[in-house]
C-alpha cells in the first residue's frame, strides 16, 4: 500500500469520496461508474448513506495501487 496514494486522496477528497469526485479521480463519467455499482462489476466498494452513495479512501487508494502494480508487472 502506498501511504503516498493515501495521504493525496485523503487530502484532496477526505475520507470519502462523492460519485462526482469518484468519476473525477478515475476520469470516468459518473454515470458509468453508477452503471458499474449497480450491476456489481465496480472493482471498487461502495455504500449508501442516506440517498447519497460513497466509496471510503481507503478502498480507493487500494484499489489505485493494485491497478499501479498489475501495469508494472505487465511492462516488465
Amino acid at each position: 500500500m502506498s501511504l503516498l496514494t493515501r495521504a493525496y486522496i485523503l487530502e484532496k477528497f477526505g475520507v470519502r469520496l462523492t460519485m462526482g469526485q469518484l468519476a473525477t479521480l478515475l476520469a470516468m463519467s459518473e454515470g458509468t461508474i453508477r452503471n458499474q455499482v449497480s450491476a456489481e462489476t465496480f472493482p471498487i466498494p461502495t455504500y449508501k448513506e442516506g440517498a447519497a452513495r460513497y466509496a471510503a479512501y481507503d478502498a480507493v487508494a487500494d484499489y489505485l495501487d493494485r491497478m499501479s502494480e498489475q501495469a508494472r508487472r505487465q511492462a516488465a
